[in-house]
């Protein structure tokens, strides 16, 4: 089984943006925001960052004000990942919208109507 660099730094990543968010982000858009995933390049220059709002169910104008809200921060978040990790680039980073979590609720809501109709 290979386990390649890019997927090592991507979890590294993940970490370490999760931390940055939790605890120096002080934007009021980011605070209910988890770092779902990120999925990194192979030559390391670019990570796709996947979040999802937790504790309700987000609309349309939540993403979008918690997509700003990560944008603007970007490039305090490539600075803070420069001074913590020992990378040569440190990845330009991209936000994207996880929908993952909402499509397992609604796969759980259906199957706990299937398992009521019995």
């Amino acid at each position: 089984m290979d386990y390649k660099r890019s997927d090592r730094v991507a979890d590294l990543l993940q970490r370490e943006i999760a931390e940055l968010v939790f605890r120096r982000l002080k934007d009021p858009r980011v605070a209910n925001l988890t770092i779902s995933g990120v999925k990194v390049t192979d030559d390391l220059r670019h990570a796709r960052v996947f979040f999802c709002l937790m504790g309700r169910d987000a609309d349309q104008t939540e993403r979008k004000s918690a997509l700003a809200g990560l944008a603007k921060a970007a490039g305090f978040m490539r600075l803070e990942l420069g001074r913590r990790l020992s990378l040569r680039y440190v990845p330009q980073l991209t936000f994207e919208y996880d929908t993952s979590f909402e499509y397992g609720d609604k796969m759980e809501k259906l199957l706990k109507e299937l398992h009521t109709d019995e």
